[in-house]
């Protein structure tokens, strides 16, 4: 597929999951992997959202501004590191993606099998924070996002996550308005499953006394 500037991409680049990659993903198909990364930099075909991590640049942006949204990104970076069915979306920014938390953040939220250390984006004031957790017990779907589909925390999971922690993502003036919409879309009996499951039934009481106070 080709850009504007008509720099063909080969069509692998386009199946890495949600069009992050990482020159070290590229040497089965460049025999140089670092320079020609920089070439399709240079060229406005790729993107640099951080040290080491590139998304490809949409046909029709290809040499104009763009800049990815920050949960898309993250969930990117974080995909290529664990693969997209290890990386999941959580916290506020799960609900930012689901629509709870209208205004942009400055933190991205992942849920991931093993601990990572932050990464800081280059092309903006942001950082992307990775949570150790049991990513196969999280409640999570598939959702799409301008880079392709991402895992999110479903509306009951990320209800339960913002209660246990509301401090995580620097957005606390933003939760409990996030949990209160969320709560509303979520089903009663399959909350409280959750909350048993996961013994997060003190979160889940949390929750109730924030909702109907």
């Amino acid at each position: 597929m080709a850009g504007r500037s008509g720099t063909l991409l080969p069509s692998e680049l386009w199946r890495m999951p949600l069009r992050t990659v990482r020159p070290q993903d590229l040497a089965g198909i460049y025999a140089q992997p670092r320079p020609e990364v920089a070439r399709l930099v240079e060229q406005g075909v790729l993107h640099r959202v951080a040290y080491g991590y590139y998304v490809i640049v949409p046909p029709d942006y290809v040499g104009r501004a763009w800049l990815p949204e920050l949960e898309a990104a993250a969930a990117g970076i974080a995909s290529s590191i664990y693969g997209p069915d290890q990386a999941i979306v959580m916290g506020v920014s799960a609900a930012r993606i689901l629509g709870a938390i209208p205004r942009a953040l400055a933190t991205a939220v992942i849920a991931v099998p093993s601990q990572h250390r932050p990464i800081t984006l280059t092309d903006r004031s942001a950082q992307v924070r990775f949570v150790r957790r049991d990513t196969d017990a999280l409640d999570a779907e598939r959702v799409e996002t301008p880079l392709g589909p991402a895992l999110v925390t479903t509306p009951e999971q990320t209800v339960l996550d913002l209660a246990r922690r509301p401090e995580l993502g620097n957005a606390e003036t933003e939760v409990r308005g996030a949990i209160a919409t969320l709560y509303r879309r979520s089903d009663p009996s399959r909350l409280a499953q959750l909350a048993a499951n996961q013994r997060l039934s003190a979160a889940l009481r949390r929750v109730e006394g924030w909702v109907r106070g």
